[in-house]
C-alpha cells in the first residue's frame, strides 16, 4: 500500500497521463482512500508555510496570533477539496457534454486529490523569505489538474481543460480590479 501511494506521489508529480487511465484508482473504492490520505497528509504538510509566515509577522508586535488548530487545517482543506471537486464536476456536465464517458463525482474528488501533491513541496517553505515559492508550487498544482480534467473527462484540448480549472482564479482577479478601480479613495473596504 505505501508503494501505491509512493507512486500515485511521483507519477501525478511527473504529469503521468496513464495514471488517470488506471482502473484500480478510478472504478474500485481504493483511489478515493488514497485521496483521502493525500488531502489529509498535504493538508498537514501545510502547517509548515503557516508558521513561517507567523513567525514573520510575530515580530511586528500585532497582538496574539494563534497557530490553527490541526482540526480546523484538516476541515479547511477538506471543504476546498469539496469544493474544488464539485465545481469541476459541474462545469464538466453544464458546459463539456461528452456522452462518451460517465461523469462519476468520484473521478473528480481523486483527480483533485491526485493534484495536491503539488503540496508536498511546502515542506521547503521553512522561513519567509521563501514563500513565494508556493506561488510556483499552486501552479504545479494547477498543471496537475489541469491534465487530469484533461484526461478524465477526455477533453483531448489542453485550452479547455486550462479555461475549466483557471476560471476561479480568473474570476477572482477580475473582481479584485473592480474593487480597486470602482473605489476612489484608493483603500478597499
Amino acid at each position: 500500500m505505501l508503494t501505491e501511494f509512493y507512486s500515485i506521489f511521483i507519477r501525478s508529480l511527473k504529469l503521468d497521463k496513464t495514471l488517470y487511465k488506471e482502473k484500480k484508482y478510478f472504478e474500485n473504492e481504493g483511489g478515493i482512500y488514497f485521496a483521502i490520505l493525500i488531502i489529509i497528509f498535504t493538508a498537514l504538510v501545510s502547517l509548515i508555510p503557516h508558521k513561517a509566515i507567523l513567525n514573520f509577522y510575530s515580530q511586528f508586535d500585532l497582538g496574539q496570533i494563534e497557530f490553527p488548530s490541526l482540526l480546523m487545517v484538516v476541515l479547511g482543506s477538506t471543504i476546498t477539496w469539496l469544493l474544488r471537486s464539485t465545481y469541476l464536476f459541474l462545469v464538466s456536465i453544464i458546459l463539456l457534454p461528452n456522452n462518451k464517458i460517465k461523469k462519476k463525482f468520484i473521478k473528480t474528488l481523486i483527480v483533485v486529490a491526485f493534484a495536491h501533491t503539488a503540496f508536498i513541496f511546502n515542506l521547503l517553505i521553512l522561513d519567509f523569505k521563501i514563500i513565494y515559492l508556493t506561488f510556483a508550487i499552486y501552479v504545479w498544482y494547477c498543471i496537475i489538474l489541469i491534465v487530469g480534467i484533461n484526461q478524465i473527462y477526455q477533453l483531448n484540448n489542453i485550452l479547455k481543460s486550462t479555461i475549466v480549472v483557471m476560471a476561479p482564479l480568473a474570476i477572482f482577479f477580475i473582481f479584485i480590479l473592480y474593487l480597486i478601480f470602482s473605489n476612489p479613495s484608493g483603500t478597499i473596504s
